[in-house]
């Protein structure tokens, strides 16, 4: 069996790092995210990598970067055989990437060249993709844009979360990684350059951007929510209020009425909303101090603003 160093750091990397585990190969050692205050106590937390590692007693390292010569040095020391990354976090240095002969294998939540970066998932979602899937490849220096080795397909469901997509791909990234291994040490790796002028990028999503704008149409309105769920969630502002939108139904109804515009809110009717083609129901949602719960049921006994819903 081959000497491995793993880089990964969310629950994406886990079922990876365990597969490798589980399946015999020599993990040396570990390279994850420092700890980081999380909650409302700002407490430090592991990451998701970091429990499961210590959890198998691999040694855990934390640099703030990798690419810094300390933390280049102890990678280099460890003298593994093969590196891997999934979701770690940190662009790896020519002299990260030459600690390993067997180079580095990158677990990625897209069928590249599309969808390069840290929110391949949420922005497949965001974007109505009917297919997606993961690619494993050889690192290089940049961004995503080493040589393919594998890519396995999922089709996403229509009404699928980013989260849930998210879970199915770790468990297809794990697969995935474990045939591209065996392919590696038995000299059957194959490299597919990418076609580089075929290749998207999207931005990084956070709260800020993840306000609805109501005059887009109404399922581009549902696939935002649902790409954006767990996390940043979807929201408007209600007058003084930031409502989260959890998730949506495109309603068969037409409206004259300003994108925006609360149609009805009440048990009886529910949360309605005229959007740029039509209008859509806000299903799930959450008001300031309140828990996420249905809008049939939250508006026994409460009310919302008659203002436009708006994202500023």
């Amino acid at each position: 069996m081959i000497d491995i160093v793993f880089l990964g750091t969310p629950d994406f990397a886990v079922p990876s790092l365990k597969a490798l585990v589980e399946n015999g190969y020599n993990v040396k050692a570990v390279f994850t995210q420092p700890d980081r205050p999380k909650g409302r106590g700002n407490k430090l937390a592991f990451s998701p990598v970091k429990e499961y590692a210590l959890s198998q007693n691999i040694p855990v390292y934390q640099p703030e970067k990798i690419k810094q010569a300390d933390a280049a040095q102890v990678l280099k020391e460890l003298k593994p055989d093969l590196m891997i990354t999934a979701a770690f976090g940190q662009i790896l240095s020519k002299e990260n990437l030459e600690s390993a002969p067997l180079g580095c294998v990158n677990v990625h939540g897209s069928l590249l060249p599309k969808y390069r970066g840290s929110s391949p998932i949420q922005w497949a979602v965001i974007n109505g993709e009917k297919e997606t899937g993961i690619t494993t490849m050889y690192t290089d220096v940049g961004v995503d844009c080493g040589d393919i080795i594998l890519q396995k397909k999922l089709t996403i469901g229509e009404n699928e979360t980013a989260g849930e997509l998210f879970d199915r791909l770790a468990i297809l990234g794990a697969e995935t990684l474990i045939e591209t291994v065996k392919m590696i040490e038995n000299g059957l790796a194959k490299r597919t350059p990418q076609n580089h002028a075929e290749a998207t990028h999207f931005p990084m999503l956070d709260k800020k951007t993840a306000g609805i704008d109501f005059s887009w149409d109404s399922n581009r309105i549902k696939n935002f929510v649902r790409g954006n769920n767990p996390w940043p969630i979807a929201w408007a502002k209600c007058g003084e209020d930031i409502i989260k939108i959890y998730s949506v139904t495109v309603l068969d109804e037409k409206t004259n009425k300003a994108p925006g515009t609360i149609l009805s809110a009440d048990s009886k009717c529910g949360f309605k909303v005229a959007t740029g083609d039509g209008v859509i129901s806000l299903d799930s949602i959450q008001f300031p101090g309140k828990k996420v719960m249905d809008s049939k049921i939250y508006f026994v006994g409460n009310s919302v603003c008659t203002e436009k819903l708006t994202n500023d």
